[in-house]
């Protein structure tokens, strides 16, 4: 699949993972709809605008149906159409099953899972028309257990089943479904969260132990793979892991 002109929808845009892929896409020549809950995906927006490129900005919460409805349609009444859609959008809350309140387990629950059914649910009838693509963030918590993330690693599991029942259901259609599942990755919800530690020095050396190759991941490489699932006409129902090795 050539990207020049396509529309392509990225959810959480803001920064890290959803920033990289939005400017990656948007040099290739694609028209990126950058959302976000915050205003952080205006910027990118208006960063990869004012050097000539195509990108619209739209505020709203996935995981509320009326604002996830809202990116669809914004998208459709500015370009008519929709070939591309990353559902990015996350939340890493930590804590194990006895530690974790109710509230953050269904608020992860709510933004990481519950989000991509929404997002998609409205993008699906426009995806038919286009013989589209769909990529939904996992994470390789999906298929490694780590400590103190119970909601995170079940939101990312659904996330990774729902991918592959997706593709089973809309193949016949000629919507391709694939996920993503990064390793610990350099952005700044993880530089946020770092400093959450007593020692974020030690937290850091810890998360970077984890993979194999000893460093972390780049956002520009996540989205590297997010453009082989969105182009490669042969991927269907299948995860593509970036990891430095943390799987293997």
């Amino acid at each position: 699949m050539d990207i020049k002109n396509k529309i392509i929808i990225i959810t959480g845009a803001g920064a890290g993972i959803g920033k990289a892929t939005a400017e990656s896409f948007a040099k290739k020549g694609a028209k990126v709809v950058c959302n976000s809950l915050s205003k952080s995906a205006l910027k990118v927006a208006e960063n990869l605008k004012e050097k000539g490129l195509e990108a619209l900005f739209v505020q709203a919460d996935v995981s509320i149906e009326e604002q996830a409805k809202k990116i669809i349609e914004t998208t459709i009444e500015v370009y008519g159409k929709i070939d591309i859609l990353f559902n990015n959008a996350g939340i890493v809350i930590p804590g194990a099953v006895d530690t974790i309140s109710t509230e953050n387990w269904d608020k992860t629950m709510n933004v990481n899972a519950k989000g991509i059914y929404l997002v998609s649910k409205y993008a699906i009838p426009y995806l038919k028309e286009t013989k589209g693509v769909i990529i939904n963030n996992s994470s390789s918590v999906a298929l490694k257990g780590v400590k103190d993330r119970a909601a995170y690693t079940a939101s990312k599991g659904a996330v990774l089943s729902l991918t592959r029942a997706m593709a089973a259901d809309y193949i016949e259609d000629g919507i391709r479904v694939n996920a993503i599942c990064p390793g610990t990755t350099d952005t700044p919800s993880l530089a946020k969260r770092l400093k959450k530690f007593e020692d974020p020095e030690k937290a850091r050396y810890n998360f970077v132990s984890r993979q194999k190759m000893g460093r972390l991941g780049k956002p520009e490489e996540i989205a590297e793979g997010v453009l082989l699932l969105a182009t490669n006409e042969f991927m269907t129902g299948t995860y593509l892991s970036i990891d430095g090795g943390m799987t293997m």
